[in-house]
């Protein structure tokens, strides 16, 4: 008898440890974390973005595609935002950018909550943030993120999508990181703002292949040399050649008109599994931009640091 209330007992221990544990990891996110500790942060943060942005559209391409770039790699923790390490990465290194947004955002935050909110929150804010501030969707962000103290340049070149990637290779990357073909192709998106480099689409268009307008290539070689090296290698062209600096779904038209810029938007509409979902977000802006939201949330629970875990760096770029 004793024996079995022992056992009764121990068992009702683990469920009820397990049942914590399940709670405890389902509420390590929420949206209204620093309502208490920091009721001014998020408007704060959203005036600095709004600023940046005016000063310069192109601005919300490049923290929408920093807080990607963080998330993919050691999970959504501001570690891209160190200044060795990810930042050096063949991906990151020249190209990404709003390193100086997310500090000056920081900076006045800090002056009102010191030590409170996290250089990672303020990543997953600002890109929602820029793409309101372009036209784009809105969507509640889960908060409650903390700080890496390590981040990896050869983690992140192995982990991160690159323009060269093929269709299949491009879905298990986003698959190992939790977020479906469907959400691959919205948050491929966001390339409906910004620039991107000569190096980048060189090969595309001087390769004379079938997947690219006759007349588009022709455009984009006037300021791409075909070898490195010479003046213009540098030279950006938009990502969406018809509304650049606004978030709306003509990304998904041009590519129905082998009009993408890069290898791995074209992939995305070249007789793959993936046709049917450019087709419907080139005819639905709305659907588009619900499901980018969508994808957004979900792309920001990727491997967060909580509790006791990591920090509230108090300078972004660099560890306390």
């Amino acid at each position: 008898m004793r024996n079995s209330f022992i056992s009764h007992a121990s068992t009702a221990t683990v469920v009820f440890l397990l049942l914590l544990l399940s709670t405890t990891c389902k509420a390590h996110l929420s949206s209204t974390f620093y309502d208490q500790n920091c009721p001014n942060g998020l408007s704060t943060i959203r005036n600095a973005i709004r600023t940046a942005v005016s000063r310069e559209r192109r601005m919300a391409a490049s923290l929408i595609r920093l807080h990607f770039h963080d998330c993919f790699v050691q999970g959504c923790d501001a570690s891209i935002l160190l200044e060795d390490g990810e930042r050096n990465a063949l991906q990151n290194k020249g190209s990404a950018r709003g390193y100086e947004v997310i500090d000056s955002a920081k900076a006045q935050v800090e002056k009102i909550c010191p030590g409170v909110v996290s250089c990672a929150d303020i990543l997953a804010v600002a890109a929602r943030d820029a793409s309101v501030a372009v036209g784009g969707p809105s969507w509640s962000v889960k908060l409650g993120r903390r700080d890496s103290t390590t981040a990896s340049s050869s983690l992140a070149e192995q982990e991160l999508p690159r323009f060269t990637d093929g269709l299949d290779s491009l879905i298990s990357r986003f698959a190992t990181k939790g977020l479906s073909a469907r959400d691959m192709v919205a948050l491929s998106g966001s390339h409906t703002l910004g620039q991107a480099q000569c190096s980048s689409f060189r090969g595309r268009i001087y390769n004379n292949a079938s997947d690219i307008d006759v007349g588009f290539a022709s455009t984009r070689k006037r300021r791409c040399p075909a070898t490195t090296g010479k003046p213009g290698d540098s030279n950006l062209a938009p990502l969406d050649l018809v509304t650049p600096n606004s978030f709306d779904n003509n990304y998904f038209k041009n590519l129905l008109r082998k009009k993408g810029l890069l290898q791995s938007d074209q992939i995305l509409f070249s007789g793959g599994s993936t046709d049917n979902i450019v087709s419907e977000y080139s005819r639905s802006p709305a659907t588009f931009k619900s499901d980018f939201a969508s994808a957004m949330i979900k792309m920001g629970d990727i491997g967060p640091l909580t509790g006791s875990a990591g920090q509230i760096r108090r300078i972004c770029s660099a560890t306390n």
